[in-house]
């Protein structure tokens, strides 16, 4: 926005005065400026989307409130800055309700404020047009495509249902497996939205004690409980006309599954604590990996609140169940970790594709990318070969290399973890590892590994 112009129409039926302010505004080159000496005309130019209009209340063809009304009903997002020559603090505070930006009275310091006024201004619109940048990025980047990789015909049938997802407002139910990619899916469609300049907020519902859950979702008042020192905003409101992922939502307290059930029907919540309703109009998205008709079975879920949840099911499939889409996730991992660290270009042998292809994941995704992240720290010469594919790692061993680490702390963590399993032999971790000896001192040496 810095370098583009910034259109601005003065409407002002004094010529010298328009014309002094035309002069004093000039001084910045951005500045697209045109003057107007009546209402017909400057309204009848509207078509050109001025970023700023500069009105004289006191206009002969037509009363500054009503120009003020027109503008905002032909130019919503043009900013009105009312100049006037009487200081009338009451027609002021009107104006300003009315949705002008700023009123201005006439004096020598009118040129000054004016400046200052429009730089303000013209900084919120370079804001606002950067968020948009930067939400139409996310977009592009939640591409169903280019963000959720798979070939096989079960993540077409998947990709087939998020596209009508992403067309209309339908409440949408995700469920799988954990590791599926559940919370990836619901954020693709929120982004491929007609909502997708506005909030996209999560909750993950098994990770919120019982007890503040219920402020969580809908907020609370200030003195609700022992420690509402303020009244906060829940996550309904912050999603307010965007969209909220209850993730997990089979956990959900069956207490609290009636006053959600509320929600979705009448569109309003009321805080913790307090009686105003307020108004909430929020998409919906559900995910578990529970199968939620049985819990309706067992007695765990409402029966009403499933049927008014399941709007649109999309199941995602294990990755046992995905074929070759194995071998193309591996390799999309593997390639990302590899240019992550500098390793240069990596290679998956035919046996190590054949030990991926053979395994269950029973953490799916996430399994295979730690999995394979692991194997690009343990391989040499670039090539993974089967034996750098550890496919007994535990579920805490999966979900600690889950986490993004650099390559000397993935060796370090490495080293140790044999270091603590051979006893401190650092002679047996050398040769187990074929790493030099030492290359295990000097790490001892310098504290980046714990010995006895």
């Amino acid at each position: 926005m810095k370098n583009s112009s910034f259109k601005i129409f003065i409407l002002d039926d004094d010529v010298w005065y328009s014309e002094l302010l035309e002069y004093h505004l000039s001084l910045n080159p951005d500045y697209e400026l045109k003057k107007f000496h009546s209402a017909k005309d400057c309204l009848g130019s509207l078509y050109e989307r001025p970023n700023v209009l500069t009105l004289d209340y006191s206009l002969p063809d037509k009363n500054g409130a009503e120009v003020l009304s027109k503008i905002k009903e032909q130019s919503p997002d043009t900013q009105v800055i009312i100049i006037s020559g009487q200081n009338d603090v009451a027609t002021a505070v009107d104006l300003l309700k009315k949705g002008a930006y700023d009123y201005i009275v006439k004096d020598e310091d009118t040129p000054e404020r004016l400046w200052n006024t429009i730089n303000k201004i013209r900084e919120n619109v370079s804001l606002r047009e950067e968020i948009d940048q930067l939400r139409e990025e996310i977009g592009q980047k939640y591409d169903f495509s280019n963000f959720i990789i798979g070939n096989s015909d079960a993540m077409k049938r998947v990709f087939t249902m998020m596209g009508k997802a992403a067309k209309t407002n339908i409440t949408v139910s995700i469920s799988g497996e954990t590791g599926t990619g559940k919370e990836l899916v619901a954020k693709a469609i929120h982004y491929n939205s007609a909502k997708k300049k506005s909030p996209y907020v999560t909750v993950n519902v098994a990770a919120i004690p019982r007890e503040l859950i219920e402020s969580e979702l809908f907020g609370h008042e200030k003195g609700a409980f022992t420690g509402a020192i303020a009244r906060r905003l829940g996550k309904f409101e912050e999603a307010n006309k965007g969209t909220i992922f209850l993730d997990e939502i089979g956990e959900l307290d069956i207490s609290l599954q009636a006053k959600l059930l509320r929600v979705l029907q009448e569109k309003e919540i009321t805080r913790v604590g307090g009686n105003s309703v307020v108004p909430v109009n929020t998409r919906i998205i559900v995910a578990t990996h529970k199968d939620l008709a049985e819990e309706v079975k067992k007695g765990n879920f409402r029966e009403d609140l499933y049927y008014r949840l399941l709007g649109l099911p999309i199941h995602l499939p294990p990755l046992r169940e995905r074929g070759p889409d194995i071998l193309v996730l591996a390799k999309h991992f593997m390639d990302a970790f590899a240019k992550e660290n500098g390793l240069g270009k990596m290679t998956l042998s035919t046996e190590a594709q054949e030990k991926l292809l053979s395994h269950a994941y029973p953490g799916n995704v996430r399994e295979l990318k730690a999995l394979v992240e692991l194997a690009v720290v343990m391989a040499d010469d670039n090539i993974i070969m089967p034996h750098d594919i550890n496919l007994t790692v535990s579920n805490r061993e999966v979900d600690f290399l889950a986490k993004e680490r650099t390559l000397r702390e993935y060796t370090t963590e490495i080293i140790q973890r044999f270091l603590n399993k051979y006893d401190h032999n650092v002679l047996l971790v050398a040769e187990k590892l074929d790493v030099g000896k030492s290359t295990i001192y000097r790490m001892l040496q310098n504290k980046e590994l714990v010995s006895k």
